[in-house]
């Protein structure tokens, strides 16, 4: 959760910067050049991964995400994995894993993505279609052009790049492509549990966080847990005429909306006692970028206090994420018998998801509302994240990441969540995870107009073969605990 230097690069110095530093900076040039040449193919194929709609949440159409599967695995084959398959557990989406055994006493990397992607939200707000990849200057536009079909090609061009070196080292490299991370990983822990021995691993690189800025890579060392709920107040068993029986009684949305706004103070922080804060970051961003990248509203204040780290990363954050209630256009002068809404809580670093989700019920059953009956669905719960520091793998993914990028990495925090990292490092204890990314401020992962930065995705593809190279290095992971 800190930098190198707490004064952290900008990405006009990160552009300015050498790309050749250090002794192997022929190595360094040899791979940017072999990998020029391989660009205009892997985004190509990145296209074609886009124009696949693979949403995995319920009610969408199945058929989308066993294509984008399909297509994920005859990359992997083209990249020279010897073992390709397409597995799925009971109610689970399609996921691939693709092999390259180890030889006798080498380690293995598994590099992990998924191929499923967000809702696009409403298509018309779009600047293109969401399915039809379009480039704009430097960035390729489109759903999951990020978010994380980017990180499948990061995987499958570094593969590319140095796959045959691997194979003649003896490094063993399996690429697991998750088909429901969108959707919260539903299946993940049986899944990795069912395929505990083609999975398992002594480095594990996840490819689905972001860096710190266009030229500025990351290492993301603490991520938020979450845990949401839904939470419904019901005042009428039917709806009545607002004339003839308002004031006696107010309306479900009503009451819900006083029951939400006591989630937080006057200053917008969560008043939602016994949550744990981490401490706070010692890099902080520039607001003013934070903002304009965030999009907030002009002359609107930011809520809370302290570092914008801290607020991002290592203290909680909660949101109402949608509310079921007669929309206006459909209003008539009724009262709202019962309306409900999705509560999510962002936990920090060292906070546990069940108690964090006892203290928010405790909070909505202590403020609900003796006009009405209140009802809490309990809902996800996933774990926070903190990387283990000074490892020769981080040592490792900084150096790749600096000759490729030719600026040092920040170590950040994510305030978003990957839940499935600790069950990563549950079942196999004795890997070590690193959480990298191909994304950036103005991704937009999740948003509209959601866009990967051609330069960044080139630095990432060379920073992994970098990492690859360097893997044969580390050891086996279960031998050096033993």
């Amino acid at each position: 959760m800190t930098a190198h230097d707490p004064v952290t690069p900008s990405a006009a110095d990160a552009a300015q910067a050498d790309p050749e530093q250090g002794a192997d900076s022929a190595e360094v040039r040899a791979l940017r050049e072999r990998l020029e040449t391989l660009l205009p193919a892997s985004i190509a194929d990145l296209k074609d991964l886009v124009r696949i709609p693979s949403i995995a949440f319920p009610g969408y159409d199945r058929e989308p995400v066993r294509r984008s599967a399909e297509a994920v695995a005859e990359l992997l084959r083209g990249a020279g994995l010897q073992e390709v398959v397409i597995e799925s557990v009971q109610d689970g989406s399609p996921a691939v894993i693709g092999r390259t055994s180890a030889a006798e006493g080498r380690p293995t990397v598994l590099l992990y993505a998924h191929h499923d992607v967000q809702p696009t939200g409403d298509v018309e707000e779009w600047t293109s279609a969401p399915f039809e990849p379009e480039v704009r200057g430097e960035r390729l536009y489109g759903r999951g052009a990020a978010d994380d079909k980017a990180g499948v090609m990061a995987h499958v061009t570094a593969l590319r790049l140095v796959g045959e070196e691997l194979a003649a080292d003896g490094i063993g490299v399996t690429v697991f492509v998750e088909g429901e991370e969108e959707a919260g990983s539903p299946t993940f822990r049986p899944f990795i549990e069912a395929h505990r021995e083609a999975l398992s691993a002594d480095l594990i690189i996840v490819a689905d966080s972001a860096n710190w800025a266009v030229g500025t890579p990351a290492l993301t060392t603490s991520l938020r847990g979450v845990v949401d709920l839904v939470v419904e107040v019901r005042a009428l068993d039917h709806a009545g005429h607002s004339g003839l029986f308002g004031g006696p009684v107010l309306d479900a949305l009503t009451q819900l909306s006083r029951l939400l706004a006591t989630l937080h103070d006057e200053r917008g922080e969560v008043a939602v006692q016994g949550l744990l804060r981490a401490e706070d970051p010692t890099v902080d961003m520039d607001e003013a970028e934070w903002r304009r990248d965030a999009g907030v509203v002009e002359g609107a204040e930011l809520s809370g206090d302290g570092p914008l780290t801290a607020r991002l990363w290592t203290r909680p954050a909660l949101s109402v994420l949608g509310i079921d209630a007669p929309t206006v256009r459909d209003a008539s002068n009724t009262l709202v018998p019962a309306a409900r809404a999705k509560v999510s809580l962002r936990i920090p670093p060292g906070e546990d998801p069940d108690r964090a989700m006892e203290a928010l019920v405790s909070h909505l059953e202590s403020h609900a509302p003796a006009t009405a009956r209140v009802t809490i669905t309990r809902g996800e719960r996933g774990k926070p994240y903190l990387a283990k520091q000074g490892s020769p793998a981080m040592d490792l993914a900084r150096e790749s990441f600096a000759a490729a990028w030719g600026a040092e990495a920040v170590d950040t925090g994510l305030g978003g969540s990957i839940p499935f990292i600790a069950d990563l490092l549950e079942v196999f204890p004795h890997a070590e995870v690193l959480v990298t990314g191909v994304e950036d401020p103005e991704s937009r992962a999740h948003g509209i107009d959601e866009s990967l930065h051609l330069g960044e995705f080139a630095r990432v593809c060379l920073a992994e073969a970098l990492l690859l190279r360097g893997a044969g290095a580390l050891g086996r992971a279960g031998e050096e605990s033993a």
